[in-house]
């Protein structure tokens, strides 16, 4: 999987994918990711990107010419199954997304910044738009970096254990069970019988039972989502 990043601030985006998982994918040519400075493909001066809005406002909108330039260039050297804007009213993202994005080829995501990008762009551009919660952030870049991080870690052959990812917490919908580890005493608190027992058939009814008590406790929500 290859994907490409347009953003005003690629410095942003150094330190989440040169480590731990990202960078194991990486390494092991699993995933590539590619930032791309979108001032060195502005035709103004200054490097400019961003421009008044019209209908007056507060707040600069990331000018049209410079993404659509940046869009066709790396359009050029291969086919891209999602142009995907990073913007607080796309649609919300979760496991479900992560899940089905994993299994495509190419994507290129774009950073918003200042009040948002030309419309333009999103209408004749943009094949998806993601949310990560319903909140403002500073820029697009921290949201970009959860997206390829959640997608990332889903590759076949990136996490050392291949059925680790299936049991996330949102996976079938529900939340991971709790996890425990040694000693199986601390302090007098110990670790449940089940997980003990070496059964896998118990194990395994205890952690999805404990699955449906934590979603129901916690994001009853999530149970009745596909109603």
């Amino acid at each position: 999987m290859r994907i490409d990043i347009i953003t005003v601030l690629p410095e942003l985006l150094e330190s989440p994918f040169s480590h731990s998982i990202m960078k194991r994918a990486q390494s092991r040519g699993l995933l590539e990711v590619h930032t791309h400075n979108l001032r060195q493909y502005t035709p103004y001066k200054q490097a400019q990107v961003d421009d008044y809005q019209f209908g007056g406002g507060a707040g600069m909108v990331m000018m049209p010419e410079p993404l659509a330039l940046a869009i066709e260039a790396l359009q050029k050297d291969r086919t891209y199954d999602e142009i995907i804007y990073m913007t607080p009213d796309g649609e919300l993202f979760n496991q479900k997304m992560a899940n089905k994005l994993s299994l495509k080829g190419n994507m290129i995501i774009i950073c918003g910044h200042y009040k948002g990008i030309d419309e333009r762009i999103r209408q004749h551009y943009i094949t998806k738009e993601i949310s990560i919660g319903d909140y403002v952030l500073s820029g697009g870049e921290l949201a970009a970096a959860i997206v390829v991080d959640a997608i990332g870690r889903l590759l076949p052959g990136v996490l050392n254990d291949e059925t680790s990812a299936l049991f996330d917490s949102f996976q079938d919908n529900l939340l991971a069970p709790p996890v425990y580890t040694r000693p199986a005493d601390f302090r007098g608190w110990k670790v449940p019988q089940e997980l003990l027992s070496g059964d896998p058939k118990v194990i395994d009814a205890w952690r999805h039972e404990q699955s449906l008590k934590r979603t129901a406790e916690r994001r009853p929500d999530l149970l009745n989502e596909d109603e």
